[in-house]
């Protein structure tokens, strides 16, 4: 997602003082109330309550992609055509990560493995430029509460009404 001009690596304003240009990563904004778990016919789609991670049952998924249709953050799920295939000929990562499975939708699961383990995402954890945090925001003490005291922020498509969970910094 960019906040420049028309194209991508195109800037918007006018140069030299006004030119701007920005780069979001953006995945699954964990919604308080996501659209895609209201069109799911069979209830893959759901919200954890006790997280706030809006998680994908792999098992129960149809393949029918009316999640993806309904979500307005476009690209941050896909649809999974083939079987899942492997750099190094055997799956990688996480062993209590979900598995991979063909005609299925996947999304970012904010690492619920990790999260209903303790410990944070392995985005927050990775990122070398220390651009990611995770934690309560409802905990005043949280760092991330701290942070979001402190800084500016916003979330994407406020209009929608999804409410999402994730905050970019301004």
């Amino acid at each position: 997602m960019t906040d420049g001009g028309p194209a991508e690596y195109t800037p918007a304003g006018d140069a030299p003082n006004e030119l701007r240009m920005r780069f979001l990563t953006l995945g699954c904004q964990h919604c308080e109330n996501p659209a895609c778990v209201k069109v799911c016919p069979v209830g893959a789609t759901f919200r954890d309550e006790e997280t706030g991670i809006v998680r994908q049952d792999y098992d129960k998924c149809i393949g029918c992609r009316m999640c993806m249709s309904a979500c307005p953050y476009t690209g941050v799920r896909s649809f999974n055509w083939e079987e899942p295939a492997y750099p190094q000929d055997f799956a990688m990562g996480d062993a209590n990560a979900a598995e991979h499975q063909k005609h299925t939708v996947e999304k970012c699961t904010m690492c619920y493995h990790r999260v209903s383990d303790g410990r944070r995402p392995a985005c927050a954890d990775v990122c070398r430029a220390v651009a990611r945090w995770w934690g309560d925001v409802e905990d005043p003490n949280s760092d991330i509460a701290k942070i979001l005291a402190k800084r500016s922020y916003e979330t994407l498509l406020p209009e929608k009404g999804t409410k999402p969970s994730v905050y970019y910094l301004v």
